[in-house]
């Protein structure tokens, strides 16, 4: 089983972190975690970066690919876009290990982590000042009070919660 600890809810979805499944995979015997890239990001390709990860236990091989580019993540990690297609890939592969049928939340894109309805919401559109979910809120302090960090809570909204947990999500994989 998955340490509470390492799920996140966002807006009423549930999911793991790229740390819970390693721990768990660890758990389960985990052998070797590898990365291959398969896709440089250039010009022609959109700058997308596509890599391949391989884990292995005693019990077999499991493999997937993840991908990132510009549009698929936070602003901050558009230079570490190879980093982030092989943590998705990796993070794809340890839930088949692992059978964990939560999404990881390293494999959603930047808007995903608003809510799938709300990714094409921008300031000026009437659901953006919305407050944010219990869940958000729930969220923010879990995450605020693992990294040492004083949020103000009182001025956020759905969109801005959202976009504050991708960023504290990144912060604590540093």
């Amino acid at each position: 089983m998955i340490n509470d600890k390492f799920i996140i809810n966002l807006q009423g979805k549930s999911f793991v972190t790229y740390e819970g499944l390693l721990d768990l995979a660890h758990q389960m015997g985990l052998l070797s975690l590898e990365v291959e890239l398969i896709q440089l990001p250039d010009e022609e390709n959109n700058m997308t970066a596509i890599a391949k990860a391989v884990a292995t236990t005693e019990k077999g091989r499991f493999s997937d690919i993840g991908d990132a580019n510009p549009r698929s993540v936070n602003g901050m990690l558009v230079p570490h876009i190879i980093r982030m297609a092989s943590t998705r890939a990796k993070a794809r592969t340890l839930r088949d290990l692992t059978n964990v049928g939560m999404t990881a939340v390293e494999e959603l894109s930047s808007e995903d982590g608003v809510s799938e309805d709300e990714s094409h919401y921008n300031a000026s559109e009437p659901n953006s000042s919305e407050t944010p979910t219990k869940r958000q809120m729930e969220t923010i302090k879990k995450l605020a009070e693992s990294l040492n960090q004083e949020i103000d809570l009182d001025k956020l909204t759905k969109r801005t919660a959202g976009t504050l947990i991708g960023r504290l999500l990144e912060e604590s994989k540093k």
